[in-house]
């Protein structure tokens, strides 16, 4: 498939005009103020994931409206002094949390790590989730981005957002955790709830997004039918004339918004080819990483060229390890 969006050389100059909404910072500090709780954790309990080298608990968290969130905790085995640093990871469209052996790399990394569950979603991929969603009733589709989408308040991703910041109130918590060397990751829209975080946690230490959704939204909207995006086209041909009230509501949880407002350091994966993510959005965020904190953010940013939305898979990994290495536990980049 050959590339679907700018050139190289124009991406990496690329910074668009962004239409943010005048109210964008009242509008998440007053959800995350009404979702604030003094004890986040609800439980934790240890389980037996059949796996000798790490340790697992099966932990929920308060999230918007007090919802219980489903997450699981790993560290590694016999780490039960120090204080680790520590990832929270989200991930992708249609995901959720799945079983406890399944994603081991922070973990094998020497890490603390949470991995939450995206509330209602879990049943399009992987091995499932285990966090309903109460506040799905909002007219909207049957996908996940498109549930609520006439109004910010009912949009889905108003509440997986918060409970993204929650989670790492949680992670803080948890026992045996490094609370000032805590990174959010993901991939997909686990990318764009990863850089949603950096924006409205204003201590986080570092952040790894890679083919992130909701970035460059309107734009993606014009390149592609593929994955969540294709949701929204096919919600708007049915509805026609919602598209200023769902235009409206997504740019609420625009990522490139939530980008300016980021300073921790961040690292960056692309793949050029990517049509269910269009690249041109992860380089619009990472133009804009920082713009309005009056600093200049550590960061950087990896292209794969002939790659898709996968990115560079396991090369990408190793790249992120090597990072977060450096990041958390050598103090730079």
């Amino acid at each position: 498939m050959p590339a679907v969006d700018l050139p190289l050389d124009q991406l990496e100059r690329y910074r668009p005009s962004l239409d943010e909404p005048a109210d964008f910072d009242t509008f998440w500090q007053t959800t995350l103020k009404a979702a604030e709780h003094p004890q986040p954790v609800v439980s934790a309990e240890r389980i037996d994931s059949g796996l000798r080298l790490v340790e697992t608990w099966d932990v929920t968290f308060r999230g918007f409206a007090g919802d219980p969130i489903s997450a699981w905790y790993t560290r590694p085995a016999g780490t039960d002094g120090p204080l680790l640093p520590a990832v929270v990871e989200f991930v992708g469209y249609g995901r959720g949390r799945g079983l406890p052996h399944e994603r081991l790399t922070w973990a094998n990394a020497g890490y603390a790590h949470l991995l939450m569950d995206n509330r209602g979603q879990g049943d399009q991929y992987g091995s499932g989730g285990a966090t309903p969603d109460p506040h799905a009733s909002a007219p909207g589709g049957p996908g996940a981005i498109v549930r609520g989408i006439l109004d910010p308040h009912d949009h889905h991703y108003r509440r997986l957002i918060t409970d993204a910041v929650c989670s790492v109130a949680a992670l803080r918590a948890l026992p045996g955790v490094a609370a000032d060397r805590v990174a959010a990751v993901g991939n997909s829209q686990g990318g764009g709830v990863a850089l949603a975080v950096a924006g409205l946690v204003p201590d986080l230490a570092a952040v790894l997004v890679s083919a992130p959704l909701l970035c460059g939204i309107r734009r993606a909207l014009d390149l592609t039918d593929d994955g969540p995006y294709g949701e929204v086209a096919a919600y708007l041909a049915v509805h026609r004339g919602a598209e200023r009230a769902a235009y409206r509501t997504l740019a609420y949880v625009e990522g490139i918004s939530f980008a300016r407002r980021a300073y921790a350091p961040a690292h960056f994966g692309v793949g050029l080819r990517d049509t269910v993510c269009p690249p041109s959005g992860a380089y619009a965020a990472y133009h804009r990483y920082g713009e309005l904190t009056g600093r200049d953010p550590a960061r950087e940013i990896h292209a794969y060229p002939f790659n898709g939305h996968e990115h560079g898979d396991a090369t990408h990994t190793r790249r992120q390890l090597a990072w977060l290495h450096a990041v958390l536990d050598g103090g730079q980049a």
